[in-house]
């Protein structure tokens, strides 16, 4: 494969897949992004993380043809095959997928199409076409009711309580079949609660701070009694690129009789990315409103359907694989996302 070839991100206009972009594009590399820009939430905010991109190209010493887009459904598996074929990427970092764990309960199909059909094509792609590196996201979701904290990827996932989570435990197990069946390097990123500038507009901060500046009142779930590992998208985009960096390789000292889950004898590896201090919600909401300047208007309500009480990285295998563990405190983050809200209060009438 030659070292001009592209890397192919998949949800390219999505919060983590435009920030991914953005740093592939500043060391270099070329970059071919894909997005189906569906209404799950405003495409105008979705189309501006695009123009980002693009301004970036166009002011900065990256040759214009380094950036290339195209609108594409990963659940169109015609058009996938098409994409590989023509583009011949190096490297894939899929970070499309339907998202939201709530929105799972209202429309189960658009899972099961985008982050379990749509997989299934860009695990057919990587194989037909000699990929050499496929990271790919999954979620902390997948701990489902596990209560153990910290979560460690040495735990067993076997009791998701959402549809999306089920959808992402699903992706985690094509994956290893497609590095067991073609010697695929496979790398599954576990997310914790990412939060930042551009972020999606159905997550907490953003409802959050929206309805904190327009004076209304938040919803509170499970009455605050919830720990969230809330983890700054700057952090995530620096554990994609390292994990990016180093493909997969088999564990020389894999057990069958005692299996490890979080690595095989195959090139399989799946890592946490959270920034291990989890957090009580009650507490992000006095952080986010010393960061806005505003009081917060509390509205307690029960705990969710789909929703977990608590979730908490165990990160060391992270650290131990790329020498990187998440690091930014949760008020500077927020300071941060706060800057960025009041630069584009625009994006908050979407939440």
């Amino acid at each position: 494969m030659s070292p001009a070839a592209p890397v192919l991100i998949t949800g390219a206009a999505g919060f983590i897949g435009a920030e991914v972009a953005l740093r592939l594009l500043q060391r270099g590399e070329r970059v071919i992004g894909i997005d189906n820009l569906n209404t799950y939430y405003d495409p105008a905010l979705k189309w501006a993380r695009l123009e980002r991109i693009a301004a970036q190209v166009a002011s900065g010493p990256t040759a214009p043809a380094a950036w290339q887009f195209q609108p594409l459904d990963v659940a169109d598996g015609e058009a996938i095959a098409a994409l590989f074929q023509q583009a011949r990427p190096r490297a894939v970092v899929h970070l499309a997928a339907q998202a939201g764990v709530r929105y799972s309960l209202q429309n189960p199909a658009a899972y099961i199409q985008s982050n379990v059909v749509g997989f299934g094509h860009i695990l057919e792609g990587c194989r037909h076409h000699g990929v050499e590196h496929l990271v790919y996201a999954s979620s902390s979701s997948v701990y489902g009711g596990n209560r153990q904290l910290p979560f460690s990827e040495l735990q067993a996932v076997n009791h998701p309580v959402s549809l999306y989570a089920a959808t992402k435990k699903a992706g985690e197990l094509m994956a290893h079949t497609y590095s067991h069946l073609y010697g695929l390097p496979a790398t599954g990123l576990r997310f914790f609660t990412v939060y930042g500038p551009w972020s999606r507009p159905d997550m907490a901060p953003m409802l959050f701070a929206r309805a904190i500046l327009a004076g209304e009142p938040i919803q509170v779930f499970n009455h605050g009694r919830m720990q969230r590992d809330f983890t700054d998208i700057h952090d995530i985009v620096e554990g994609v690129i390292r994990c990016l960096d180093k493909p997969a390789t088999p564990d020389p000292g894999f057990d069958p009789l005692q299996p490890n889950p979080a690595t095989a004898a195959v090139p399989h590896r799946l890592f946490n990315i959270g920034n291990a201090q989890p957090t009580e919600l009650l507490r992000f909401i006095e952080l986010l409103e010393q960061a806005l300047g505003r009081t917060a208007i509390k509205q307690f309500q029960p705990m969710q359907p789909g929703d977990v009480q608590a979730t908490a990285a165990d990160t060391s295998a992270l650290q131990a694989w790329v020498g990187f563990r998440p690091n930014t405190s949760l008020a500077a983050g927020l300071e941060r996302f706060a800057a960025w809200v009041r630069a584009y209060p625009q994006f908050l009438a979407a939440s």
